[in-house]
């Protein structure tokens, strides 16, 4: 298996969060956003040339952990493409037949398609494919929801569900290191895998800003609504890297109607998306 070759790279790399010290700017004013969609959670920004965070709810980004639902797709996607589960993002997986509630999962998809849709049966397999101890190999290597390095990842559950069912949770202030290292290529990953992923990550591209990004939504053990939006924008080829979190105790509430649209505004009122940062 190609990840024995990493084994000993591994061994001194984790994941570890973008931490937050002095270089915070707590506003106050992105309250509405949350208040406004009767939600709860967190927002952070980081530039990346200065290293300044501007956050909302600093606790929750930096304190709290959460289940990665399909931003999980992220690391799904590198593990598939670096044992060679994955051949490439046109790599088809067939419709098992199953017709589920998201017509878009209800055909063939490749790699691309797949993530781009969210497409959980497709990912599904591909953690089955995986399998349980190479996946956990990986997982314990990156530290991935792990809050300190002495830890040992396990796997509670099928290998795959762990991200849907709360026995891996994940804290936003590790969701925004993920993706900072994804972006600079600096995660155990061959270079071009990663460039595979941020290329299905990338969202919007024109002449004023970049964006890619990647969303996930599920249920916390309390039956509270969750969302997630991770990611990162460039404007003049320079990167900000963000994450927006939220949770609501109305199970029925739909985070993907509303989750972009607070995401953009956020970001329109911290003066983003304009082409001037």
């Amino acid at each position: 298996m190609r990840f024995l070759a990493f084994a000993s790279l591994l061994s001194s790399l984790v994941f570890s969060s973008c931490t937050v010290n002095n270089n915070v700017k707590e506003d106050k004013s992105l309250a509405r956003f949350f208040e406004e969609n009767k939600v709860s959670g967190c927002f952070a920004i980081m530039n990346n040339a200065t290293g300044q965070f501007t956050t909302y709810n600093l606790n929750r980004y930096r304190d709290s952990s959460y289940l990665p639902a399909s931003t999980f797709k992220i690391i799904n996607s590198l593990i598939g493409l670096q044992t060679g589960v994955i051949s490439g993002d046109s790599m088809i997986i067939k419709w098992d037949g199953v017709t589920r509630e998201i017509s878009d999962w209800n055909k063939d998809l490749t790699m691309y398609e797949a993530f781009r849709v969210s497409a959980l049966p497709y990912y599904q397999e591909v953690a089955r494919r995986i399998g349980k101890d190479t996946m956990t190999f990986w997982l314990d290597s990156l530290k991935y929801g792990l809050q300190s390095a002495n830890d040992t990842f396990r796997l509670r559950s099928a290998v795959d569900s762990f991200w849907i069912d709360n026995s891996v949770k994940i804290t936003p202030d590790e969701q925004l290191g993920i993706v900072k290292r994804l972006y600079f290529n600096q995660l155990p990953f061959y270079k071009s895998y990663q460039e595979t992923v941020k290329r299905a990550m990338l969202r919007e591209s024109n002449t004023k800003y970049r964006m890619g990004y990647k969303t996930g939504m599920g249920y916390t053990e309390a039956g509270h609504s969750l969302g997630w939006v991770v990611g990162w924008i460039e404007e003049n080829n320079h990167p900000y890297f963000f994450v927006l979190n939220l949770e609501s105790a109305d199970r029925n509430v739909e985070m993907s109607t509303f989750r972009m649209k607070m995401l953009t505004d956020i970001l329109d009122q911290l003066g983003f998306r304009k082409g001037e940062k």
